[in-house]
Order: structure tokens, then sequence, then C-alpha cells
């Protein structure tokens, strides 16, 4: 999800709107929704409880890239970039973040397929009114959402608050709820990389030089998916990266099982 782009300087606006317009739109509630009811159906020991964990965890990867992309523009939008409102990223709407395959249809694929969500959406970010401090602020702000979402699940699993996980079927809400986590601190761990492209980068960038900063202009259009053909092909990069987000997830005192069984139920369902 990286989603901080667009021209840099550092000029600033003299003060920020006061109206943030937000309205969240009719498609946002949908998968509210469909996410909550999904994650009912996991507890309610049903057929199909596969089914209803492939469903809770793409609708709740969804709304995770929806609020990642908004962190950005409301973030933008307060430091003075009007043109947020203009764009309508403070509507929730995943139309406005996002392409509707590489944005939402790729990552999900590949979370189907037992692999990590890649990057999602993009919000552009007029950089003429921001601070060299407030771009700092917006890059990070949609990675800090995927680690609150990661370790609130993650809580909730490792505190009781939703039961334990069945040791004869993973599909249940704890394995759903910790199998989420682990993705969303792995897609943290993957926006913070300072590599062209990646949020990480972005909150670097305005400490760069110029001239740097040009160079590197081209290659943030290719540096995410150079970085993730090194995740999965190269092993000393994918060894070093997982081990990063498993240290991360174990601090939450969640057992490695319990979050592991999530990539057994997902191709289960094929």
């Amino acid at each position: 999800m990286p989603g901080v782009y667009g021209l840099y300087t550092d000029s600033v606006l003299s003060s920020p709107p006061t109206d943030t317009k937000i309205s969240p739109s009719p498609i946002f509630f949908a998968i509210v929704g469909i996410s909550l009811a999904s994650g009912w159906l996991l507890t309610a020991d049903l057929p199909y409880a596969r089914v209803s964990f492939f469903v809770f965890v793409m609708s709740t990867w969804v709304l995770s890239v929806i609020f990642h992309e908004f962190a950005h523009a409301i973030m933008a939008w307060f430091s003075g970039d009007t043109s947020i409102a203009e764009r309508g990223y403070l509507r929730l709407d995943p139309r406005t973040y996002t392409h509707p395959i590489l944005s939402f249809g790729l990552p999900l694929l590949f979370i189907a397929l037992g692999g990590i969500g890649l990057p999602g959406g993009a919000v552009l970010i007029n950089r003429n009114a921001l601070s060299s401090f407030q771009s700092v602020i917006v890059a990070i702000a949609g990675p800090l959402t995927n680690l609150i979402f990661g370790s609130l699940c993650l809580l909730v699993v490792s505190t009781g608050m939703v039961g334990e996980s069945s040791a004869t079927t993973s599909a249940d809400l704890p394995t759903a709820l910790s199998f989420f986590g682990f993705l969303q601190i792995a897609v943290f761990v993957l926006n913070m990389l300072p590599v062209p492209g990646l949020d990480g980068y972005a909150a670097i960038e305005p400490a760069l030089p110029a001239g740097f900063r040009d160079l590197m202009v081209p290659v943030s259009r290719y540096g995410t998916m150079i970085l993730i053909l090194f995740i999965f092909y190269f092993a000393p990069v994918r060894n070093l990266f997982f081990e990063a987000v498993f240290q991360l997830v174990e601090i939450y005192g969640v057992p490695s099982t319990v979050w592991r069984a999530g990539f057994d139920v997902l191709p289960s369902i094929r």
C-alpha cells in the first residue's frame, strides 16, 4: 500500500482547511457489513466455515487498504492539501484510491494462494502543500494503520477475548484474526522499508538530496515489484524480511501454530 505520490517542495499553505468533508460511501459500509457478518459466522459453528474464513480475511483486507489510504489522505488534508477532498479521498471509497486489478485483484489473489498481501492503493498528494516534517507524517500514517490493525487482532486473540482456536478445525475466528494480524504486521514491515515506491522511502525522501530524489522517480515505478521478487526468490532477503515479521508477531503472545493455520485454510477452499 504505498500511497504517497506527487510533487515535492518545502512550501506550506498558510492555514489548513476547516471542513473535513468526511462522508463514508455506501460501498465502505457494505464491506464493513460483509466483514462483520463473516466474522460472526466463524463463531456460529456452521457448515462451510472455510468459506466464511475466506470472506472474512478478504473483506477485512480490503478495509485495511481503505483505512491505510484514508490515513495518508486525512493527514495530508490536515496538513493543508485541499486537493484531497476534491479528489474524493475522504469518502472511504476504495474506488478513489485504487485500480481494481492492481490494487485489489492481485493482492487478494496472493493471499488466496497462501502468500502475503502485496502493496495496494495509492493517493495523490500535493507535496507543494506540505513541509518536510508533514511529508514524513503523511508517509508513515498509512503503515501505522496496518500496525494498529494487526496489533488489535493479535491482542484480541492473545487475551482470549474471542476464545481459543480449535485444534480440529482451524477455520474459526481466533485463527482468522491472528492470521489477518500476521498479514497486517507483514504489510507494515514491507511498507516501512526505504525502497522507492514504498512509504518508508517517502518518509526519508525529504532528507535526501534533490538530485538523488529526481534519480529515484523512475525507479519508484518498479521498486515495489523488484522488492517483491527479491522477497519471494532471493533467500537472504526473504529470510531477513520474514524473520523481522516473525519477531514482531511473537511480541503479542499468539502461538505461531494459530496464525500459521490460516495459510492451511485458504488453500483448502480451492
